[in-house]
């Protein structure tokens, strides 16, 4: 079975990188960029729409 992914950006520093939803707080969560700090809800740092539905359907 393959492991499904979401691909995230930071609005600020627009760093991007990919994780797996269980690595990952709740979409609506504060979560805080690894390169920046820059704090916003997880939904915020999704990079598409089909990113957001994956990350609320597997958690």
């Amino acid at each position: 079975m393959e492991e499904a992914y979401v691909r995230l950006l930071c609005p600020e520093c627009k760093k991007d990188w990919e994780s797996t939803p269980t690595d990952l707080p709740r979409h609506d969560t504060t979560f805080h960029c690894p390169n920046c700090h820059a704090s916003h809800r997880l939904a915020v740092f999704t990079r598409t729409e089909n990113d957001l539905q994956t990350l609320k359907g597997l958690q």
